[in-house]
């Protein structure tokens, strides 16, 4: 399910990369939430053990890494050569079935287990699927399915993106929507974030950091500065690549508090994650217009479950108004037939530089995307006066 060290979304690299440099001592823990509460059959942890105990074995090729040197210039050489000596540590993941209820915590440094994450998922997703044994579309039906996805895209003049790799029905799946996007999907198809696919069919690799990056620096530093300390951070490291920044980690309206001109200026845009996508655009677009900065010259990459209808809508929106682009994930990767599951793995505990654990909580701007204990969550949205 799992056959190389790439198989995993660019943002994931680029994040462990600075958190080598920033927090080498920080330690997390992640929890999986299963949020479309799927019963997962019997045997489904046993054999989700041995698939992650396999992942052991694991490692970056030669032709990976030399990959990585010349098209993803950002990653210094230091970072390629911890990379390539990196292994999955199995011990770093624990797995418990109680019925059809299914656990998952991830705990250790967060150089290392930030690795997880996607990964496991898209093993939870395709395991769930072989072991329920659902009749799917005909592999025809599949592509015809992508194949007509590809043209409306082009045909609109939208630039979409793969952003699959979570909630994929499979890997095989996965690699032949990719192929199919690229042979159809013109100069409308940008690319992946799943940085081996990228690498196999020599596309952009697409991501810059996730809510994760954000939750951090709050339980770090406090929730009315996290915003601002990540940006300057990301920005220390990067120095104006990976320039789209995640507004929705404590909502919007939070987050354009501390998106100055400064980091106006320096991001190329912004993504949209959670919330109404048609109101987050006028708030990027007045936000950009009281920096006296021109929207047109700045990118919305909208990526919250997302299909042709949405986009249409999206892009008709925002058409001449400012630059638009599309990660779309499960629509893409896991239209056959099924319903996919609706889940996610996210840090609920750190603990900054050997300190005592904090809870992390991510708010977004749709409640029920919410995550994080109860008290902490309250005690985020009064300090933050979020209502």
């Amino acid at each position: 399910m799992i056959i190389s060290l790439l198989d995993n979304d660019l943002y994931k690299f680029t994040m462990q990369n600075a958190v080598i440099k920033r927090f080498p001592r920080a330690k997390v823990r992640y929890e999986f939430i299963n949020r479309g509460e799927t019963v997962f059959p019997d045997g489904f942890a046993e054999r989700l053990r041995e698939i992650i105990y396999e992942m052991n074995n694991l490692q970056l090729q030669n032709a990976e890494k030399d990959y990585l040197a010349s098209e993803l210039h950002y990653l210094d050489p230091t970072y390629l050569d911890f990379l390539n000596g990196y292994r999955y540590n199995p011990s770093e993941v624990g797995v418990v079935q109680k019925g059809g209820e299914l656990f998952v915590t991830v705990e250790g440094y967060w150089y290392r287990t930030i690795l997880w994450e996607v990964p496991l998922m898209s093993i939870i997703s395709e395991l769930y699927f072989k072991m329920m044994g659902f009749e799917i579309d005909s592999e025809q039906e599949i592509l015809n399915t992508v194949n007509k996805k590809a043209t409306h895209y082009k045909m609109l003049g939208a630039k979409v993106a793969d952003f699959g790799s979570r909630r994929r029905y499979s890997f095989n799946n996965h690699d032949k929507i990719v192929s199919a996007l690229k042979s159809n999907g013109g100069k409308s198809f940008t690319g992946t974030s799943n940085v081996y696919f990228a690498y196999k069919y020599k596309l952009t690799a697409i991501g810059t950091h996730a809510h994760e990056w954000f939750m951090f620096h709050a339980a770090k530093y406090g929730y009315k500065i996290a915003n601002k300390m990540a940006l300057e951070n990301w920005v220390s490291i990067y120095r104006g690549d990976l320039g789209i920044a995640l507004s929705d980690t404590f909502t919007t309206d939070v987050f354009y508090q501390a998106f100055d001109t400064k980091f106006a200026k320096l991001f190329d845009g912004v993504r949209q994650d959670s919330g109404d996508p048609l109101e987050f655009a006028d708030k990027t677009i007045a936000h950009y217009k009281k920096l006296r900065i021109d929207p047109l010259s700045k990118t919305i990459v909208f990526s919250d479950g997302l299909n042709p209808d949405k986009v249409d809508e999206i892009e008709k929106y925002c058409r001449g108004r400012i630059g638009t682009s599309y990660g779309i994930g499960t629509n893409f990767t896991n239209d056959v037939g099924v319903k996919a599951l609706n889940m996610v793995i996210k840090i609920v505990e750190v603990k900054p530089e050997g300190h005592i654990w904090e809870h992390a909580v991510k708010l977004s701007d749709s409640r029920g995307k919410y995550t994080g204990y109860k008290t902490a969550v309250s005690l985020c949205k009064e300090v933050l006066h979020i209502k």
